[in-house]
């Protein structure tokens, strides 16, 4: 079960070094997006059956993005459609792939509430992992990680943004969640004592180590720290380990992450040892930045261990 934001992406990518506050030369594609949205087709190509909680508009751009994430394999039927315009993410990317700015419209998903979280109940209690996008309203993701919690499922919460960090934080001492997915920026969020991490009178933990070793202390088995170029850092009850990015031409770094998040529960779903899903992750990430799709659409179980 995946719940969270459903968008139209608008990317545009620049053709020669972008400068700002100048017309750009470049390419300009759209596709389906959004970080739930994404995760599930990720773990549809894969071959794990998934279903998504999501809201879109009852517009033409709500009803193709719906068409388009049931044929990638996905069941949608607990997508709920809303009065708002389906959300869109419009993102500029520079030669290298790297990105330089964004904007995202997230208001269809806000509109998605607890009620519409409950109405997935029956699909929750058979479900083996729940994976939460923080671009859900808290009220929706405290309604998601209760509704788990009630039926015994584990947990994987993305925090998506650093202030979306923030909002979360609370809900993590409410909550059992299994897993959490920040990059080092989101870790310092989530785990500073005040709403302001730089408030000098109550930084929270210094450090990634002790911010890590806070989210163990509030009950997160796993917390994977995402790092970029750098690959990333799984910590568990059994130990630390790095993972390093797999070395690959980047066409466009957009839907690196969801890829990853993806490919990691996919693996766990498999049997896999968290270390082993992580690895996998890497992989499924390095296929995704080398192509230029938000999501592969020839990702595949096959292709990703090709490249391990």
């Amino acid at each position: 079960m995946v719940f969270g934001g459903a968008n139209l992406d608008v990317l545009a990518r620049s053709t020669t070094r972008a400068v700002a506050g100048t017309s750009n030369p470049g390419r300009v594609t759209r596709t389906p997006g959004g970080v739930g949205r994404n995760v599930a087709e990720n773990l549809a190509r894969l071959g794990t059956p998934v279903r998504l909680v999501a809201a879109v508009g009852q517009d033409d751009g709500g009803a193709r993005l719906l068409e388009q994430t049931r044929a990638a394999g996905v069941d949608v039927d607990l997508v709920r459609r809303v009065g708002a315009a389906t959300g869109s993410y419009t993102a500029v990317v520079d030669s290298d792939g790297e990105l330089v700015v964004a904007v995202s419209d997230m208001r269809a998903t806000e509109l998605l509430g607890p009620a519409d979280v409950a109405a997935a109940a029956a699909a929750v209690a058979g479900a083996a992992l729940v994976v939460v996008d923080g671009n859900l309203t808290a009220a929706a993701v405290e309604a998601a990680l209760g509704l788990a919690a009630q039926h015994g499922t584990a947990v994987v919460l993305e925090p998506v943004s650093v202030p979306k960090a923030r909002v979360l934080a609370p809900v993590l001492d409410r909550w059992p969640v299994r897993t959490v997915t920040p990059n080092v920026a989101e870790l310092a969020a989530l785990t500073a004592r005040s709403d302001d991490p730089d408030d000098p009178d109550d930084p929270g933990p210094s450090g990634l180590e002790e911010q890590v070793a806070s989210l163990h202390a509030r009950g997160v088995a796993q917390v994977w720290v995402r790092m970029g170029p750098e690959g990333s850092l799984l910590s568990t009850p059994d130990g630390v380990t790095h993972h390093a990015s797999v070395d690959v031409e980047v066409v466009d770094a957009t839907g690196a992450g969801d890829a990853l998040l993806a490919a990691y529960c996919h693996a766990l779903l498999a049997g896999a040892a968290p270390e082993e899903a992580a690895a996998y992750g890497q992989a499924a990430a390095a296929l995704t930045v080398a192509g230029p799709h938000t999501v592969r659409p020839d990702l595949s179980d096959a292709l990703v261990r090709s490249l391990l």
